[in-house]
């Protein structure tokens, strides 16, 4: 005797009750909306700081040109 079947269930029954929550799983799109949100903040997180660095480096010339000129 299986432990399913001590409970009551035929190995069927779980089975489809594996389906039934894998298919509710895949209909589900709350994670798919999150995962895409986490993408968009990171690219944006990408190009800020691609874009900080070399802000910081042309900032950095042109202040050390006027260093220079003082």
């Amino acid at each position: 005797m299986t432990i399913a079947e001590r409970f009551g269930y035929k190995i069927a029954d779980i089975c489809g009750i594996a389906f039934s929550h894998l298919e509710q799983l895949t209909k589900e799109t709350k994670g798919a909306t999150a995962i895409e949100y986490g993408l968009i903040a990171a690219l944006i997180a990408v190009a800020a700081v691609t874009v900080m660095g070399t802000v910081g480096t042309n900032l950095s010339s042109t202040f050390n040109g006027v260093a220079t000129a003082l």
